[in-house]
């Protein structure tokens, strides 16, 4: 089997956390943990079968941790793992840059919205 090359770093993190989705999952977590119809919440226009492939890939790369409760009904929770913690910076990196887009949107006279922002006004 060939071994994986990348030509630069970036491309070993996009391959882990490219993607749509994935970041937008990742940033929901930040703050905690999560069960899924939470982040289904969250994300209202991912589908339900697109969230649990996505949570699946993460928690094969190690980034997330799924907690299964042997309960009645069952409950599952998903976490950012010790090495996806590690991912923080660039995700608090990518969120700031994001509310920075918005504002120069805006100031261009482009009608854009951060719902993040409503909820504090």
């Amino acid at each position: 089997m060939t071994p994986k090359k990348y030509n630069i770093g970036v491309e070993a993190t996009m391959d882990v956390i490219g993607g749509k989705w994935k970041p937008i999952i990742l940033c929901n977590l930040r703050d905690g943990a999560l069960r899924p119809s939470d982040l289904k919440r969250r994300i209202p226009e991912i589908s339900q079968k697109m969230l649990t492939q996505q949570l699946r890939e993460l928690e094969a790369d190690g980034i997330v941790l799924r907690t299964s409760y042997h309960q009645v009904p069952p409950k599952v929770v998903y976490s950012l793992s010790d090495y996806g913690l590690t991912l923080s910076s660039v995700l608090d990196a990518l969120c700031h840059w994001g509310e920075m887009h918005v504002s120069t949107l805006k100031e261009q006279g482009v009608e854009v919205a951060l719902a993040s922002q409503e909820a504090m006004s």
